[in-house]
């Protein structure tokens, strides 16, 4: 076999000089030049912005490489067009002793270097807007309508979505960019779910993100919670509830775990299956401590087999489990309403206000637009005091219509017609008013082979320290008092859960 020479060698790098590799080149040069500016900016950038890493990491590392890859894709076509005889490809000829070629070479550069720069702060832009509420709340209006709406009067209007959506790092900003191109698609063609569907399958897990600022092994002791309620009689009575819940929390190396935060997995793993999508119906639990000893509880009234497993998420107990709508709250109306009253917005001296205006609203529920809804309300509120209160309507006739406003607020707020998003369609977990929540394993009904009972103790998550209407009843100890419901049902609430009658 013959050498090698030099001049073999210089007729294989020659083969460089063709338009495939140029174009190679001048993009991995162009592409390398985008990576050290973003570098710089990412050095100069005052906190840390997760898009900008992923860009200056993945994204356009794989435009350097294509590229690279192009250089000897162009220098092996060129060698395959010498082998024909084809003859050498003629480029353009540079001579800057010409002076039209001086100036066009000096005009190339320079714009070649404005491009660089404008199209790197660009980019950086282009991604830093992808990290904004805008971007995500705004540019699908009516689709994230919903959850941009009760996103701004959640306690976490200022925590960026993607700080729970996507959080730190490449690999869950990949995984989200992924599903969003799904999304996008479903949007343009109008083919997404109304209402959007929840619980969010491919979500971070939330220890990952809420425990950013949240940290249950530093929660400690009970926390005191101040629930108004106004009934709907006559006199719209408000009846007071005050508690103190059992929020716990603690490390087993201080010896001090208890309360709710007991099941964060401080001492214990709590994992569960659930029957349905929306994890409303949970027949199996197991518990596992720090010695691996293990509980198995199973729900009498499902009869839940064993054998269903096989087909089954076995799920293990996030954050996200109780504190389903952290960011997005849809509010029940009569909750809402309670709000509004005791803020002074509805004036509580308006016989039957509470009442008249939960029923103009469940009226409206059903409506097909926002201008449809506010006209039931409008019309059920006024016609209810022009039948049986018309004096009102003179007398206290622009309390009547800050009234109607108000509620027509209240509806804009947390039902949306176009999207069938209310609260029905997305039950809360944390208590049990209006959905199953902590009912859902704690209903006295799931119990281990050996007849161990998953709690149901109303004492075991809080106590009613006061209650009553200050008036007819007032109870108050703080050792705690028996639950008093505001209508007299006798002990029907004993057997019956919240949710069953407040929830519908």
């Amino acid at each position: 076999m013959a050498a090698r020479t030099k001049n073999d060698d210089k007729k294989l790098f020659d083969t460089f000089y063709n338009t495939i590799s140029l174009i190679g080149a001048f993009i991995a040069i162009l592409t390398f030049a985008l990576i050290l500016f973003l570098m710089f900016m990412e050095w100069l950038s005052p906190r840390s912005v997760p898009y900008l890493g992923v860009l200056t990491y993945i994204v356009l590392p794989v435009f350097l490489i294509m590229g690279l890859v192009l250089i000897p894709i162009g220098m092996w076509r060129e060698h395959r067009r010498r082998v024909r005889g084809l003859g050498k490809q003629v480029l353009p000829k540079l001579d800057l002793n010409d002076p039209k070629h001086r100036r066009s070479t000096v005009v190339f550069l320079g714009a070649t270097a404005i491009f660089l720069f404008f199209t790197g702060l660009g980019t950086y832009r282009a991604y830093e807007f992808t990290d904004s509420v805008t971007f995500c709340g705004q540019i699908c209006h009516k689709v994230m309508e919903p959850e941009y709406t009760t996103y701004q009067i959640s306690p976490h209007a200022r925590v960026k979505c993607v700080e729970c959506h996507v959080g730190p790092g490449a690999t869950w900003f990949v995984r989200s960019k992924l599903s969003g191109a799904y999304q996008v698609y479903a949007t343009i063609f109008n083919t997404y779910d109304r209402p959007i569907p929840t619980p969010i399958r491919n979500l971070r897990p939330a220890q990952e993100t809420c425990e950013q600022c949240h940290w249950p092994a530093k929660f400690y002791g009970n926390r005191q919670s101040l629930k108004i309620h106004y009934l709907n009689d006559e006199q719209n009575t408000r009846w007071k509830i005050n508690l103190l819940v059992k929020i716990g929390g603690g490390t087993p190396e201080s010896g001090y775990t208890s309360g709710i935060h007991w099941h964060m997995n401080i001492a214990h793993k709590i994992e569960y299956v659930a029957l349905d999508e929306k994890r409303q119906i949970i027949p199996w639990v197991r518990m596992t401590d720090r010695d691996g000893n293990v509980k198995i509880f199973k729900s009498i009234e499902n009869g839940f087999d064993d054998v269903a497993l096989d087909t089954l998420e076995i799920r293990r107990m996030d954050c996200i489990d109780c504190h389903n709508r952290p960011s997005h709250q849809f509010k029940k109306p009569q909750i809402a309403l309670n709000i509004l009253l005791e803020t002074g917005k509805i004036d509580p001296s308006l016989p039957y206000i509470k009442a008249t205006a939960m029923e103009a609203v469940d009226a409206a529920a059903e409506a097909e637009s926002l201008e449809e809804a506010f006209q039931i309300i409008e019309s059920g509120i006024r016609e209810f005091y022009a039948e049986d209160y018309p004096e009102l309507l003179e007398q206290k006739g622009e309390l009547i219509e800050q009234a109607i406003q108000e509620v027509k607020e209240m509806y804009r707020r947390n039902f949306f017609p176009e999207m069938r998003a209310n609260w029905k369609a997305y039950p809360e977990n944390i208590g049990h008013l209006t959905a199953p929540g902590c009912y859902r394993c704690h209903d006295g009904l799931h119990q281990t082979e050996e007849g161990e009972i998953i709690r149901n103790d109303c004492n075991a998550c809080h106590l009613i320290i006061e209650q009553g209407d200050g008036k007819t009843v007032y109870q108050a100890d703080l050792r705690g008092l028996e639950f008093k419901h505001p209508v007299d049902i006798e002990e029907a609430w004993k057997d019956t859960g919240c949710y069953e009658c407040h929830g519908e």
